[in-house]
């Protein structure tokens, strides 16, 4: 008999080599290279014809002559994490969810799919890490009595397909696509060909709706490493529409659902749920999450208004500067270390607060984690704060960005953060001078006279303003 040829398969960027290697040739990744079975090359002949073939039925048409309407979106029932998907689900859509263990991803989906369910839409639970049964003591202690969602235990791609094609429900979930397999390869459940292989038989079919029939919406639940990335290919992430993670702590009850990919919305959209006994429930105030609540103000704590995708959302960010010897620590939790050291040397050049022997410790309160540069103003105010020991006036926020000459640049959608602070409460900001317009309408008007606004153009403006409080 002869034996099957193999290849060596990158679990990074999905790229072949004929033989291992250590590190990919196509991404430069190291040890990422799995073994696999190679599929047959299409004879000469027949891949002649099918070019032929496909070249006659080729059709060209112009973008300005094709008829493009906005797709429709079905709410699934839990505000926050429509939030996230850009409105509801689309039909024909293909979503990959991942998170840690335990973090509640099956819990979300599972209740998600009881609220389609009850709304009249047909849909499906494909279990391969559970049995029937537990999936059932799962949505007893959710509170799902008689839930009517139809529950399948297989891991057979080609059942899996064929239930899908004879049932044709509106929305299937896949828990977990690591733990799908086809007869068509021989490597185990869970290896690179297989994901990659099973991932494109699932979109292939969730795409092929018409003639009459109805598209599915597919959900696949997706592992991740302990470096937090989607196990498995990374042309994983290409294939689907939507990609969402989970993140939390699995010692508090709150859990971010955060959108990195999103073809039908924006990305970096979060929706915030708290675990309770229930299952999860949006949390329709965030801000309140990572707020600390100080009886007074405290020297090195400062509020920020950050966005979220399209949300505004209102961290406290903490600060604490220390006497630290011949060998300073700067440790960021939340924010990003190589920009702390960054706003340090510019606080040292521009305002003349040297840091150099300190040790200077900077925290995002509950757990949040920002990634854009207009928290550098609010960042800087935090340990100037606490390297004085002042507090800063209650009911303070501020947002910037801050360059290395020392200027304050403007952040996007300047006016959205206000409104969000005057709406919680907030009476003082300070903010980017080109965040203010010239002339203002009533709507800004009404802003800007419910806040006492500072604007600022260099982060010596904002020192002596705070100085002076």
């Amino acid at each position: 008999m002869a034996k099957d040829k193999t290849t060596y398969i990158c679990s990074e960027c999905g790229g072949s080599s004929p033989r291992w290697l250590g590190k990919c040739p196509h991404c430069g990744a190291w040890n990422t290279l799995v073994e696999a079975l190679a599929e047959p090359a299409p004879g000469r002949h027949r891949l002649s014809a099918l070019r032929q073939g496909l070249a006659s039925t080729g059709t060209l048409a112009r973008l300005g002559d094709i008829e493009a309407a906005d797709v429709e979106r079905t709410p699934t029932g839990l505000p926050e994490l429509d939030r996230v998907l850009g409105g509801g689900i689309v039909a024909g859509a293909v979503v990959l969810i991942g998170g840690d263990p335990g973090i509640g991803k099956s819990t979300l989906l599972l209740q998600a799919l009881d609220a389609l369910q009850r709304a009249g839409l047909p849909t499906l639970y494909v279990t391969g890490e559970e049995s029937g049964a537990q999936v059932a003591l799962r949505a007893r202690r959710l509170g799902l009595i008689d839930s009517q969602v139809p529950v399948l235990a297989e891991i057979q791609l080609e059942r899996i397909v064929a239930t899908l094609e004879r049932e044709r429900p509106a929305v299937a979930v896949i828990d977990s696509i690591q733990t799908v397999y086809t007869e068509q390869l021989a490597s185990a459940p869970g290896s690179v060909a297989q994901v990659r292989e099973c991932a494109a038989h699932l979109t292939r079919l969730a795409k092929s709706g018409g003639d009459g029939q109805r598209s599915t919406t597919l959900v696949l639940v997706g592992h991740v490493t302990k470096e937090g990335a989607l196990a498995g290919p990374r042309v994983l992430e290409h294939m689907v529409d939507t990609v969402l993670y989970f993140e939390g702590d699995t010692h508090s009850s709150f859990r971010l659902v955060r959108a990195i990919k999103n073809r039908f919305g924006a990305v970096n959209e979060m929706g915030v749920f708290a675990m309770t006994e229930r299952g999860l429930k949006g949390v329709s105030n965030p801000s309140a999450l990572f707020l600390s609540q100080h009886p007074q103000p405290v020297p090195g704590s400062c509020v920020l208004v950050t966005l979220e995708g399209t949300r505004p959302l209102l961290v406290e960010i903490q600060a604490l500067v220390d006497g630290g010897g011949a060998a300073p620590r700067r440790l960021s939790v939340g924010l990003e270390r190589d920009r702390l050291a960054m706003l340090l040397a510019v606080l040292h050049r521009h305002a003349g607060l040297a840091c150099a022997d300190q040790d200077v410790f900077v925290n995002a309160v509950g757990g949040v984690r920002i990634a854009e540069p207009a928290a550098d103003l609010a960042v800087l105010l935090a340990i100037q704060s606490s390297l004085r020991g002042r507090a800063l006036p209650t009911r303070f926020v501020a947002f910037g960005e801050v360059g290395l000459a020392g200027e304050v640049r403007p952040a996007p959608r300047g006016l959205e953060r206000l409104r969000e602070a005057a709406k919680l409460g907030f009476r003082v900001a300070l903010v980017p001078a080109a965040n203010l317009p010239r002339k203002p309408d009533a709507a800004t008007r009404e802003v800007l006279d419910a806040m006492e606004v500072h604007p600022v153009g260099r982060i010596e403006e904002a020192l002596d303003i705070v100085r002076a409080w």
